[in-house]
């Protein structure tokens, strides 16, 4: 019976030290994302209420090295990740923020500011009510994934043919369903980086850990990005 009684407790001890250690790794992917949305912003910001340096990225040919920056980076990073050190990962993402940010700095030209704003804090209580739901939820909802991944490639292929098309009915139906997509993703990647630790903390491995939280951060704040940019497009005040 003692003997039984020890190994509960240590048990217990193990399964608590995992609790505390999965709401560290959430903390810190949170933390990342949201400096991340930081610097996105204020390289947004800065850039968007600088006329020479709008019509020096967005016109010609820069403009498309502009828009395409970040996606070059984002499968860049996933290539790299392995090789790359979790200081060198997280100032890897950090710079992809800021790079993001200047790539959507035209929203301080065609939107007003207090529609950005006000779209942003619809954006920012969207995103944390779906990330709580995903990270609580007992469902399991891993079968989503693929469902939303050919979603997602569908969209980018869409948006893509659109730089060109330039139909505005084809870009209120990405944003329409782009606003699903990223939504649905939101509570899959919350649950997704929640299982994954678990399913790795009893290894200890602290560089895989930190790695791991930048992966989940970039994934987050990638479902953000995007879900604001829709949001924007069908709800933004035009200047």
């Amino acid at each position: 019976m003692a003997e039984f009684d020890t190994i509960r407790t240590a048990s217990g001890a193990r399964a608590a030290e995992i609790d505390e250690g999965l709401r560290a790794h959430m903390n810190k992917v949170y933390g990342t994302m949201s400096v991340g949305m930081l610097l996105t912003f204020a390289a947004a910001w800065a850039v968007g209420n600088n006329a020479a340096m709008m019509n020096a990225l967005f016109t010609g040919f820069t403009r498309y090295i502009v828009m395409f920056a970040p996606l070059i980076m984002v499968f860049a990073f996933g290539a790299v990740i392995n090789r790359l050190s979790a200081a060198a990962a997280q100032l890897f993402f950090y710079a992809f923020a800021a790079v993001m940010g200047v790539s959507i700095s035209y929203i301080f030209v065609i939107f007003t500011d207090f529609s950005i704003a006000q779209v942003f804090l619809i954006t920012a209580i969207s995103f944390a009510g779906l990330s709580l739901w995903g990270y609580t939820t007992k469902k399991d909802i891993s079968g989503w994934g693929s469902f939303l991944i050919m979603g997602l490639i569908g969209l980018i292929v869409a948006s893509i043919i659109n730089i060109f098309l330039a139909s505005s009915a084809v870009m209120f139906a990405i944003s329409v369903i782009g606003v699903l997509i990223f939504a649905g993703l939101t509570a899959y990647d919350t649950q997704s980086i929640k299982n994954e630790y678990l399913a790795h903390a009893h290894h200890g491995d602290s560089e895989w850990l930190g790695k791991s939280a930048i992966m989940g951060a970039l994934r987050l704040y990638l479902d953000f990005i995007n879900m604001f940019m829709m949001l924007l497009n069908l709800l933004g005040q035009r200047e």
